[in-house]
């Protein structure tokens, strides 16, 4: 029986492939899928180019990112509305260590965080302590 990591309500991660250090990253049980930030998306000829860039102080620059495994999913957004996105499979250290995570990819600039995790991801490796933030760091 695998132990249980305890995270709080907000932790930072990396996103190697993507080029992102120390993202701010929402847990949300209320959600399946997690999603992050992107600036600007294109597709063409089969191909998906997301720049992504200025999620987090630590990362300004921007980036194009060009993913050919990519797919278009359907996700109901925290007010209710259903949107299309496109969905991504890429990796994420998170407390030290290295996971696999698809991640659908959301105009975040609006919100306080620019990547949230869900249920998907969470399930069966960590319990959530909402009254702590940013564990990973301690």
């Amino acid at each position: 029986m695998m132990t249980k990591k305890l995270i709080g309500r907000v932790e930072t991660a990396d996103f190697p492939d993507l080029g992102l250090t120390v993202v701010p990253v929402k847990i949300d049980t209320g959600a399946y899928t997690s999603s992050i930030h992107y600036r600007k998306i294109t597709e063409k000829n089969g191909k998906l180019y997301c720049e992504f860039g200025e999620v987090t102080k630590d990362s300004p620059q921007k980036q194009t990112l060009v993913f050919e495994d990519y797919k278009t999913t359907s996700v109901k957004s925290s007010n209710g509305v259903l949107q299309k996105r496109y969905k991504i499979k890429t990796t994420i250290i998170f407390f030290q260590k290295k996971y696999k995570i698809s991640l659908t990819l959301a105009k975040r600039k609006s919100m306080r965080y620019p990547a949230l995790l869900g249920r998907k991801f969470l399930s069966g490796k960590f319990v959530i302590d909402s009254s702590q933030v940013n564990l990973s760091k301690k």
